[in-house]
């Protein structure tokens, strides 16, 4: 399929590894030009070699609203304008009820959440002005289904999800769309650190009997961003193997 993206630019936060790596290869791939941005400029120069000339690299770190906003504006510097937005950023530290106190929800939703709306401010508007735009939030599939122990990342994640839904509402008519991807379990670091370096899929309940492959995954991200899926915001989309049960 033509995704239609043949010289497009995007910013694709905290692209050094793992699914946000695979989405701006994905990118790429699909004639984009990058930006990606993390928080040690080592790794960025590493991403940036492994994805290629049309990619660029910003050292930054996305998990404050300062650091959020300035990753947008040091990509619009670096492609002149930014057509597609890809917000994403490491999950908040573990833990459930007991083991948490109210103190630990203000840094995870800086982290988790107000990081996205800072991004968004900073990319829409000209997107708007343009009248052509995509943004694409990489979250989790905790949003459907909270995951145990990680009742930070669920609480911030659904809140992204509030406000991407209302954001696409108010901004379809001016040919941006809002859309967030919510992914499973993945062959990533993250997942290494909370499940082992080999995650049994069956005993992780993935009834697609094997865990996912962030390059698939970059892919499903670049078509949300693609002229075809034009008609597609408001939408929250699962890429889980099949681990979510429920039936909305």
């Amino acid at each position: 399929m033509d995704l239609s993206l043949n010289g497009r630019t995007a910013a694709v936060a905290a692209a050094t590894a793992g699914l946000g790596l695979a989405s701006a290869r994905a990118l790429v791939e699909a004639g984009v030009r990058v930006a990606i941005c993390g928080r040690t400029q080592s790794r960025v120069d590493a991403a940036v070699a492994a994805l290629g000339p049309n990619a660029v690299g910003i050292e930054c770190d996305v998990s404050t609203s300062d650091g959020a906003t300035m990753f947008v504006e040091l990509a619009r510097k670096q492609l002149e304008h930014i057509d597609i937005l890809v917000t994403n950023g490491g999950g908040p530290k573990p833990g459930n009820f007991a083991s948490l106190t109210v103190d630990d929800y203000l840094p995870a939703l800086q982290q988790s959440l107000l990081s996205v709306v800072a991004m968004c401010e900073a990319a829409v508007p000209a997107m708007r002005e343009r009248k052509w735009g995509r943004v694409v939030a990489i979250t989790s599939i905790s949003v459907r289904q909270p995951i145990a122990n990680l009742m930070l990342s669920n609480t911030a994640r659904a809140g992204v999800t509030g406000f991407l839904k209302t954001l696409a509402r108010e901004i379809a008519g001016d040919g941006v769309t809002v859309n967030s991807v919510q992914p499973g379990i993945h062959a990533t670091d993250r997942i290494t650190q909370l499940y082992g370096a080999q995650p049994d899929a069956q005993q992780l309940g993935i009834p697609a009997g094997v865990v996912g492959d962030p390059l698939d995954f970059g892919r499903v991200v670049a078509f949300l961003c693609s002229e075809p899926a034009r008609f597609i915001t408001g939408a929250h989309l699962p890429v889980d193997g099949g681990s979510y049960a429920g039936l909305l």
